[in-house]
């Protein structure tokens, strides 16, 4: 018999994808509204979410671009962030899909989709949790930007209320648990500690990727 493409998933499964989906759907909402306020006619956070659709470099581009730093620093910086897809597309190769549909299967790989889809007991299970989530935030991704985008017009300042601070909270929610462990916390801490020096001499943007050389004490440690 021919091998199913696809495999349900159970309840819970499904149930755990939407609500990341929905959670992504708020941070969208956030940085739509951030790139109205600062400024961005709505085309350009629109087309970041279409083609870019990676939240981190989306976000970072916007605050680079919006602080008065190149765009080409911003797009760099971003590139750097989306530096991780390389081991995820080594994580994920069988998971997206074979020609015509590869480059789609490509372009919907972020966090969410890799973690739901390796963490899956069968092959057919893991591409469709793939999937499932991939395209989930494709979706409401784009459409919370837009509401955002709209919501931001009606806001007289948006870090009056906060939303400029969701996205930041949410990534350091996700790396807490990784800074327990002493390898991790060193890096970390110096790269933030090279970062925040460089601010008075480096235009905007360029300090983030000075924090990358806090990376250098991780590959001297054993």
């Amino acid at each position: 018999m021919r091998q199913k493409l696809f495999s349900p998933l159970g309840n819970d499964v499904v149930k755990a994808i939407f609500l990341v989906c929905l959670a992504d759907g708020l941070v969208g909402i956030s940085y739509g509204s951030l790139a109205v306020a600062g400024g961005f006619p709505l085309w350009v956070p629109l087309t970041l979410s279409l083609l870019v659709l990676a939240g981190a470099s989306e976000f970072l581009f916007i605050a680079i671009v919006g602080g008065g730093g190149s765009p080409f620093a911003a797009a760099a910086a971003g590139l750097l962030v989306n530096a991780r897809h390389l081991p995820f597309g080594i994580a994920v190769k069988d998971l997206v899909g074979q020609k015509p549909l590869s480059w789609l299967g490509c372009h919907i790989m972020n966090d969410e989709s890799v973690v739901f889809g390796i963490s899956q007991p069968t092959h057919e299970k893991r591409k469709t949790a793939y999937w499932l989530c991939g395209v989930g935030i494709a979706l409401f991704w784009p459409v919370s930007v837009i509401a955002g985008a709209f919501i931001g017009q009606f806001i007289p300042d948006i870090k009056a209320i906060g939303l400029d601070a969701v996205f930041p909270a949410i990534l350091l929610a996700l790396i807490f648990p990784a800074l327990k462990n002493r390898r991790t916390l060193i890096p970390a801490t110096t790269g933030a500690l090279i970062s925040v020096a460089a601010v008075p001499f480096v235009p905007a943007g360029m300090p983030v990727l000075f924090s990358l050389l806090g990376l250098l004490t991780w590959r001297n440690r054993k």
